[in-house]
């Protein structure tokens, strides 16, 4: 037994407004949540006065996001 509901002049079953309902909650949530990936977050510029030295501060920095990433798992 379904109880039918006057909606813009046409009689609509409650379970079909139950599912629009659903569909239109869920899909508002999974649009709402969606978005542009962030972009990483730029440091401030290296100021090294030859290039072994930018090479070495470069370096430094990879070992250190590396180990910070293995300390995370």
């Amino acid at each position: 037994m379904v109880v039918k509901y006057d909606v813009f002049g046409r009689k609509i079953g409650s379970h079909y407004l139950a599912l629009a309902t659903l569909g239109a909650t869920f899909l508002g949530a999974y649009l709402s949540m969606g978005g542009s990936p962030k972009e990483k977050a730029q440091g401030p510029p290296i100021n090294a006065t030859s290039k072994d030295e930018e090479n070495f501060i470069n370096e430094f920095v990879k070992s250190a996001e590396a180990e910070e990433a293995k300390a995370k798992h």
